[in-house]
């Protein structure tokens, strides 16, 4: 199978990925379609929808196996469920499903068609088998029963320090609050000595947890800024 995309994306590993898409509003993607795919007409009429699905492959975790049961992170790691229950990375075959919102088309004189998403849950350089739009008539079902999933998320108070991200713009800023507030860490480790990090954005945070707070303890610029912000 051949992938029609990668994206690029605020999030360079998995760790600090949002486990859902739509669960960070602001997280920027820039999808660039591979050759021979990189056709204006591939995409015409697109721009006529606020979301898409993105059909993509868990490419960090290919040939790393699978198993009947996992523990999903909303159940707080301990408790099993079938792998057909729950949207696990690690799968017989690692295909990912997202629905992301569509912010524009760019018809780039390099790249080709460029989508700019937003609310995605992608690792950097993600392979995207397929991309598909998002039909409300079909794709939403209001009655749908939500399973186990039905678990609210609680999310974490999160404080970042004024004199840390002066450079970050609001939505950029907006974005981290929001990864961070999701809780990061593995769902077993409770540790409230730990220092935590994570890259974001060409960003490293530093941060520990406490009592349901997150504290911001450093951000550091890496690498020069991605452009999705």
């Amino acid at each position: 199978m051949q992938p029609v995309a990668r994206v690029s994306t605020c999030y360079p590993d998995k760790f600090g990925a949002p486990r859902q898409s739509g669960l960070v509003p602001d997280a920027r993607a820039r999808l660039v379609f591979e050759p021979p795919f990189r056709h204006p007409d591939a995409v015409r009429g697109l721009e006529g929808f606020s979301h898409l699905w993105l059909v993509w492959v868990f490419s960090e975790n290919v040939d790393k196996g699978w198993s009947p049961t996992v523990r999903p992170p909303r159940l707080g790691g301990n408790v099993r469920m079938g792998v057909f229950a729950t949207r696990a990375p690690f799968r017989p075959n690692p295909i990912g499903l997202s629905a992301v919102r569509l912010e524009r088309v760019e018809l780039h004189p390099l790249d080709g068609p460029v989508l700019h998403l937003s609310g995605v849950d992608l690792v950097d350089g993600t392979p995207i088998l397929d991309i598909k739009p998002y039909v409300p008539l079909a794709d939403c079902i209001p009655e749908a029963s939500e399973g186990f999933t039905a678990v609210p998320y609680e999310r974490l108070d999160v404080e970042i320090p004024e004199s840390f991200g002066g450079s970050m713009s609001p939505e950029e800023r907006s974005a981290l609050e929001d990864t961070l507030s999701l809780d990061p860490r593995p769902q077993y480790q409770d540790d409230l000595e730990r220092v935590y990090g994570l890259l974001f954005s060409g960003w490293e945070v530093k941060f520990k947890v406490k009592d349901k707070r997150l504290r911001v303890l450093s951000l550091e610029r890496r690498r020069s800024g991605s452009g999705l912000f």
